[in-house]
């Protein structure tokens, strides 16, 4: 008996290696592709370009979207922030998502909107429309607000947006979110660069807002957040998004466009029946759709990301709204793949199906299980007495630095390349931050991740809940 054990054991201990092992080459591939991809973004692109599509008349149109849902703490200043943005021809678009605070009246009271008469085009259903609003201050001549029914979901709400966006391309972000003035010059840029691709989206770095200093819905300065639990999330986001995405942009396999913000071609996102209300993470789910449209169609297409940080976003500050946010995020991941698992290793979808659907799969959606269950197979065999400790022991304190380090390399190389921090005081500070990620952060994602497995298996209920956000308050 001790015998078998020791050989399912061994076994394991192997199969568990080798998993890790593709694990950290994969990122460490990525450090080298985020490196290389972030230096032919530096040399390629220059802020005169950006003062040229500025005054450009030829710049294509692009509507905003921003789904508000009890909202009323922050409406007013995000909406100021959106109305400051540097580009010559664009719209926005606040879709009221059936909110029951003040959301709808602090936008009635603040930019002077009234009903209009308005030709309501269904292109993709939705619950119903109520009023479509416009204000009578030339000054917000660019804005619409949609009033609807709440429909359970951000994606329904985005959807009634594409319904009255009238330009080609939308950009879909939160109304919590604090935009750079140049966020829409930066994201067209690929758009226009590519040559022989079609650019069916493009994504760009976010950050956490918690901590930093705001006026009106304007950055003034970038900070570190002070509170543990979002200075987690900020470290999260760097090695996610300067590190992971960008190295999977430079080959153009991009998993995922953050719903934070995101621009999209709206052509080919209409056609795909636009974001899918039942789905809890809707934004991978339709730029797989989109992807999967495009080889279906044979559409050479490509989806670009912008390195530098455009978009900032207030952290859930509590473990109770965090744990909720990453529940519905790992329910979201299961039903894409569950969705969609006919592309899976399916060469007809190109690098889609053959790279970036089997790295979700084996190392984003099996991670957390893979995890557990090493977790729950080294306590069985610790107490049997057949665990070999000077092995596990190294292999645990492999993983530890092996982490720190690559965390640490993208925290340095994100400041290094655009130095948001004035001080390297608040790097430093980051930096101290992963060593306590993997022992008091980590086991939190993966206990919500198999929260978000079960809840997709039994088929619990859930809905677009309240963030309860803390606002972005003046700089005093």
């Amino acid at each position: 008996m001790n015998g078998f054990l020791e050989t399912i054991g061994r076994i394991y201990e192997n199969t568990l290696f080798v998993y890790g092992l593709v694990l950290l080459l994969t990122y460490a591939l990525l450090a080298i592709l985020s490196m290389l991809a972030i230096r032919r973004y530096v040399k390629r692109n220059n802020d005169h370009q950006l003062n040229l599509l500025s005054s450009s008349p030829m710049a294509p149109g692009i509507t905003i979207l921003a789904p508000a849902f009890n909202e009323g703490l922050t409406i007013v200043s995000n909406v100021r922030s959106l109305l400051t943005l540097n580009y010559p021809n664009y719209e926005i678009i606040i879709i009221n998502d059936g909110s029951t605070d003040d959301t709808m009246q602090q936008l009635i009271d603040e930019f002077k909107i009234v009903p209009v008469d308005f030709a309501y085009n269904v292109k993709i259903l939705t619950k119903p429309v109520r009023y479509i609003y416009k204000s009578t201050d030339p000054a917000y001549s660019s804005l619409l607000v949609i009033d609807k029914v709440n429909g359970k979901s951000k994606a329904d709400a985005v959807n009634a947006g594409i319904n009255v966006a009238a330009f080609d391309y939308f950009v879909c972000t939160d109304v919590d979110c604090i935009l750079h003035k140049d966020t829409l010059l930066e994201l067209i840029r690929p758009v226009m660069q590519e040559e022989k691709k079609r650019v069916i989206a493009v994504g760009a770095t976010l950050r956490i807002a918690n901590s930093s200093e705001f006026d009106e819905g304007v950055l003034l300065r970038m900070r570190a957040p002070k509170q543990l639990l979002p200075r987690f999330q900020e470290v999260e986001y760097i090695r996610s998004f300067v590190l992971g995405k960008m190295g999977w942009s430079y080959i153009n396999c991009v998993p995922n466009v953050s719903g934070g913000l995101g621009l999209f071609d709206k052509e080919v996102a209409t056609r795909c029946g636009g974001y899918d209300h039942s789905s809890f993470g809707e934004d991978m789910e339709l730029l797989t759709r989109m992807c999967r449209y495009a080889h279906d169609n044979r559409i050479s297409y490509a989806i670009r990301y912008i390195p530098r940080t455009l978009c900032w976003t207030e952290g859930p500050s509590t473990v109770k709204i965090f744990s909720r946010q990453r529940v519905r995020w790992a329910r979201g991941l299961a039903q894409l793949m569950a969705a969609h698992f006919s592309m899976f290793l399916n060469p007809r979808y190109g690098k889609m199906g053959l790279i970036v659907f089997p790295f979700n799969f084996f190392f984003e959606l099996l991670a957390p299980l893979v995890e557990f269950s090493g977790i729950i197979v080294y306590i069985v065999l610790a107490v049997l007495g057949q665990v070999n400790w000077p092995y596990a022991l190294l292999l645990l304190l492999f993983v530890y630095t092996y982490s720190i380090m690559i965390t640490t390399i993208s925290i340095l190389w994100d400041q290094l390349s655009f130095r948001y921090y004035k001080s390297w005081r608040e790097v430093a500070y980051l930096c101290f931050t992963p060593f306590m990620e993997f022992l008091l952060y980590h086991p939190l994602i993966v206990i919500n991740s198999l929260r978000g497995y079960y809840n997709f298996l039994t088929g619990k209920r859930s809905t677009w809940g309240n963030m309860q956000r803390q606002g972005f308050g003046k700089k005093k």
